[in-house]
């Protein structure tokens, strides 16, 4: 399939799935409340959809929703724990994760951070930097899927072939760190490991 077949799939199978539409709707609202420029939710909110799908594993609960955002003209951490607080209110039976992209780099010790999409691009396996923004325009008539767009900068290839990549752009300890912490060759037995000479 190419990119643009991929990416259709990935937003059919969003939209048909009420947990994530809803934690969708609701960062919405809350990114127009708190002016949230760039923002999206990432990592395995999408991540793991396709890998449950490609591994018929019937629908698992959230375990995280990273709310991520890029805002440079805000990057107190208290900002993001008071938006925490606000999508907890919002739906205290989820687990939220708020993080400015803005002042990540200083945490990876990167040169600073240009966009959403840029920061994505410094994440440990190439896999996980995918992400999806719901952008509802009131009084209009589109459907679900006409309202998810996608970010991946790495493309939705190796994402779709159950691969896991390494980032050059990160350590490759902190990339065996992640697998081994995450269990994600156990819980996923079709992952494999894409250019790794480790």
């Amino acid at each position: 399939m190419t990119e643009t077949e991929l990416a259709a799939l990935l937003r059919t199978w969003l939209s048909q799935d009420r947990g994530r539409m809803r934690a969708l709707e609701l960062a919405q609202q809350c990114a127009l409340m708190h002016t949230l420029p760039q923002w999206c939710l990432a990592a395995g909110f999408v991540r793991n959809l396709v890998w449950d799908k490609l591994h018929d594993i019937k629908q698992r609960p959230l375990n995280d929703i990273d709310l991520i955002y890029y805002c440079p003209l805000d990057t107190r951490s208290e900002r993001d724990r008071a938006i925490e607080a606000y999508l907890q209110t919002l739906a205290p039976d989820l687990p939220w994760s708020v993080k400015n992209q803005a002042r990540m780099h200083l945490k990876n010790q990167d040169n600073p951070y240009q966009s959403t999409q840029d920061a994505m691009c410094y994440w440990p396996e190439q896999e996980t930097a995918v992400a999806v923004y719901f952008e509802h325009i009131p009084n209009t008539v589109s459907s679900a899927v006409d309202n998810l767009h996608l970010i991946a900068p790495f493309g939705l290839t190796s994402l779709f072939a159950l691969q896991l990549t390494h980032n050059p752009k990160r350590a490759l300890t902190v990339f065996e760190q992640r697998i081994a912490a995450k269990n994600w060759l156990k819980q996923y037995p079709r992952l494999t490991l894409a250019n790794y000479l480790g």
